[in-house]
């Protein structure tokens, strides 16, 4: 389980905003290349958003789904899947701090080979490329 915390001056209102909008998911999450399609239904259960993920050349097509995203003070519950690596569930929280929020995600791999060879360096990089996806959440947040 790789867990990342960050501290951002927006309210938790806005980072719940940026995550309903299931077209913004690729301006924050790294590796995230392009969305695809989001289901008209998102962000409700079951409701998927379609995307390519990768790094460099190299890149796979896939959905993300969701599992929960409890209004209007999450959390939002995610299945990113990523063949042929596999799926994890991502837990993303937002909670309120006198300065602003603090969000924190929480991922764990479900599925396939990441599932499989999980052990703490997995978490590790994880964890790494969070920190540079909340980083850029706040970027965008501040640019909203």
């Amino acid at each position: 389980m790789a867990v990342t915390r960050r501290r951002m001056p927006h309210p938790p209102s806005a980072v719940l905003a940026l995550l309903a909008d299931g077209r913004r998911y690729a301006d924050w999450v790294v590796g995230a290349k392009r969305i695809r399609a989001v289901d008209p239904t998102w962000p409700e259960v079951g409701s998927e958003f379609h995307h390519t993920v990768g790094v460099g050349p190299l890149s796979t097509s896939d959905t993300t789904e969701v599992l929960s995203f409890t209004r209007p003070d999450g959390p939002v519950v995610l299945k990113a899947r990523a063949w042929p690596t596999g799926a994890a569930r991502v837990t993303i929280a937002c909670d309120p701090t006198p300065e602003g929020c603090e969000v924190v995600i929480d991922e764990v791999p479900l599925e396939g080979p990441a599932k499989t060879v999980h052990n703490p360096v997995l978490d590790g990089l994880i964890h790494l490329r969070n920190v540079e996806s909340l980083r850029r959440m706040e970027r965008t947040l501040a640019a909203s």
